[in-house]
């Protein structure tokens, strides 16, 4: 009997701790399907609003300007280094089976095609989606939004739909500047040890290039920055708890679109490869 009480007391523990876990994944995976669907809407809000009049041009040129020119120098940086430091830990290897003269189209062709724009891409979620997420947050936090619909502007077009078409012009611009830094940083990274000539490695890494490894990811880097634009306004712009929403947003945004990136990636690799 005293057995039987035991076994029935463990399993009412079991029942009060097993509840609780259940309904929390239960309602983290609805919260989940519930941000994609916000999101979702979110974009095809701004979709309507883009053939909207009027056109903000000149907030346009000022977001292109902010966005692309000012997040040139760290992109331009970080390029340099990852052409410089990919050369140098792929010369070894290359060196051992003897094909060492395949250093500059192999560094050439991975950076272009993958790490290139990925690597670009986080920057540019880092620097430019956080950036977004905060400023939207603030402003919404501080009322400014509201007192934009109070005076007869339209806060979304003025404010999420340019930011969302610079981002989605901008990133592929960088992306390309720095593919081209990048080389730059492979052929001094190769020039560390050889002695080989600027036209000379240009010549190798243009004689293996192809269209096809240079449009797939140029088309790709447009999907990243509109995600970019996209998940950085929807954070800032559906910001609560007021100045502590600020965070969340940026952090948010920057993490959001960080895994987007790598999912858009998956995919467009997925599909380029039915076709190449």
């Amino acid at each position: 009997m005293a057995i039987d009480l035991k076994i029935k007391e463990i399993a009412a523990i079991n029942r009060v701790a097993v509840q609780p876990s259940e309904g929390l994944y239960t309602q983290s995976l609805r919260g989940f399907f519930e941000e994609i669907a916000r999101l979702t809407i979110f974009a095809i809000r701004f979709f309507k609003e883009l053939i909207k009049r009027p056109y903000e041009g000149t907030e346009l040129l000022n977001q292109m300007y902010s966005i692309g020119y000012k997040s040139f120098p760290l992109v331009a940086i970080t390029g340099f280094i990852m052409g410089l430091v990919l050369t140098i830990q792929s010369r070894p290897t290359l060196a051992e089976f003897g094909a060492e003269s395949w250093l500059p189209a192999m560094v050439a062709i991975s950076i272009i095609r993958e790490i290139g724009p990925v690597i670009t891409a986080l920057i540019f979620a880092g620097k430019v989606g956080s950036g977004i997420g905060a400023e939207l947050a603030s402003m919404k936090a501080t009322e400014q939004i509201d007192a934009m619909e109070v005076s007869g502007i339209n806060p979304f077009n003025y404010l999420v739909v340019t930011r969302i078409v610079s981002t989605t012009l901008m990133l592929p611009v960088l992306v390309i500047l720095a593919d081209l830094i990048s080389l730059y940083g492979a052929y001094v990274g190769v020039n560390l040890k050889n002695d080989v000539s600027f036209h000379l490695f240009f010549l190798e890494i243009f004689a293996k290039l192809s269209f096809h490894d240079v449009i797939p990811a140029v088309i790709k880097t447009c999907f990243f920055g509109f995600a970019i634009g996209l998940i950085g306004c929807y954070k800032g712009y559906t910001a609560t708890l007021g100045t502590q929403g600020v965070g969340v947003a940026s952090n948010s945004a920057v993490v959001m679109g960080s895994m987007t990136i790598f999912i858009i990636d998956m995919i467009t690799v997925q599909i380029t490869s039915l076709f190449l």
